[in-house]
């Protein structure tokens, strides 16, 4: 299930939670709503609260954490591959295929990154190995040193490739960052409990009416924000590719 249609669900429910209680609030005998019911259910729902915002700050937390971690690797590998492709240029004019396939690579790359359905786990496909970035490879073994200095500069060369390849493989691994079904089905119910309580206690009017679904709708946002944050290469708030896809200029002829 997408971001978005998760809080449109986060939303109904919570929204249900509140409309529960109003119809309950109708149905319920007077003596029922008295002021020691008030109290236990306030006690109640104070700690569920405590609970939840405990619950959901841990979640922004985390999942800030995450997308910063992706951010982080992103801006490490597009260093990386100015930094090769710096190398290479300085080994010599033999190297101009090897760059220019690296050029290719790394629209090959950016395009398996960002994909819209790398989203969902059911269609992560398993990691493969780009055939430009084993045509980068290929040409970059197959270079030939004349001299200590472009020893020196195959050998950094292939070591920030390396670099480049781990950095890869971390950012497919950690693409789903997902939040446990179980975990989020938890929080929904205790929100939903809140906000049933909300409105068992008050007078149904315009004013506590709109203020219950301005809340839900805020607690849907957040959610939405979390789920977001989880998948840092698809959505609203992705990760940009324009740094990697502009970090390499075409080679003069």
């Amino acid at each position: 299930m997408s971001a978005l249609a998760t809080s449109l669900f986060v939303f109904a429910c919570v929204s249900g939670g509140a409309i529960l209680g109003m119809f309950l609030r109708s149905r319920l005998p007077g003596h029922q709503l008295s002021a020691d019911a008030k109290d236990v259910v306030r006690l109640g729902t104070g700690l569920i609260g405590t609970m939840a915002a405990l619950v959901l700050g841990l979640l922004i937390a985390s999942a800030k954490s995450g997308f910063d971690a992706q951010s982080t690797q992103v801006q490490q590998l597009t260093s990386n591959i100015i930094l090769l492709d710096r190398l290479l240029a300085a080994y010599g004019p033999e190297t101009v295929d090897a760059r220019n396939a690296l050029r290719r690579g790394i629209v090959a790359l950016a395009k398996r990154v960002w994909q819209p359905e790398a989203s969902t786990p059911s269609n992560k496909a398993r990691f493969e190995e780009t055939h430009e970035s084993e045509e980068f490879l290929e040409k970059l073994l197959s270079l030939s040193p004349k001299n200590d200095a472009q020893r020196s500069l195959k050998a950094r060369a292939v070591e920030t490739t390396t670099e480049i390849a781990k950095a890869r493989l971390q950012s497919f691994v950690q693409t789903d960052g997902s939040i446990p079904t179980p975990f989020l089905v938890v929080v929904i119910f205790w929100i939903t409990i809140i906000f049933a309580s909300f409105s068992l206690f008050a007078e149904p009017n315009a004013v506590v009416i709109w203020s219950l679904f301005i809340f839900a709708a805020s607690v849907a946002g957040a959610i939405f924000l979390i789920l977001e944050m989880t998948h840092p290469f698809t959505g609203l708030m992705q990760i940009s590719d324009e740094p990697l896809r502009t970090a390499l200029g075409p080679l003069n002829p």
